[in-house]
């Protein structure tokens, strides 16, 4: 399993060496800003996808140590929106927090995502084992349950950023709804089975 882990560990590093490749190469298309801005942001979300993936495939396989990568893998959904915030701060805003204030009351999509990216930060910090024996089992479960908040919500900041062809996050929006609806089905469907049996 370690050397899965090392191979998905540098695996999950390629898109950011591509992206910075591609940026100083001029192969990132007539708005380099943008579309940087945007790919890092599409990672952050397709490694959140993956995250949330590892239970519904544990589920179904039995392989049970594939749970040691979701951690790993939820840190990339950080590294990545963590890029993908600082490249809108930066050159997007310059850093100017007044004009980002305004952007975050202005624009819907903006605020959404500034609240996804700081519910993330919980997370990231209490990802080591030395954290979840500082909050304990149960009170560290719960503060990753935002993962699911976080979810729905880039959903809808990817829908709303998108302004004209919609299939792409719709895309995205149906896998999220497979992947919750596997956890609800898990959790509620043996539950009713039981009690209509009683």
């Amino acid at each position: 399993m370690s050397k899965l882990k090392i191979s998905i560990f540098i695996a999950s590093l390629f898109p950011a060496i591509w992206l910075t490749y591609a940026l100083f190469t001029n192969q990132l298309g007539a708005n380099p800003i943008e579309a940087i801005t945007r790919e890092t942001g599409l990672w952050a979300l397709r490694f959140l996808w993956i995250t949330l993936l590892i239970t519904p495939l544990r589920w179904l396989t039995g392989w049970n140590s594939i749970v040691t990568l979701r951690r790993m893998l939820g840190l990339y959904v950080f590294f990545y929106a963590t890029l993908h915030m600082l490249l809108y701060l930066w050159l997007d805003q310059f850093f100017d927090i007044n004009d980002i204030i305004k952007d975050i009351i202005k624009r819907p999509f903006i605020t959404i995502g500034f609240f996804t990216f700081t519910a993330l930060i919980p997370l990231a910090i209490t990802s080591n084992n030395k954290m979840v024996k500082r909050l304990g089992g149960k009170r560290w479960k719960k503060l990753h349950r935002l993962t699911y908040f976080i979810a729905i919500a880039s959903s809808v900041h990817f829908y709303m950023l998108v302004k004209q062809d919609k299939s792409e996050p719709l895309f995205y929006i149906s896998l999220l709804v497979l992947l919750l609806g596997a956890r609800l089905y898990r959790h509620y469907v043996p539950k009713m089975r039981a009690a209509s049996t009683t």
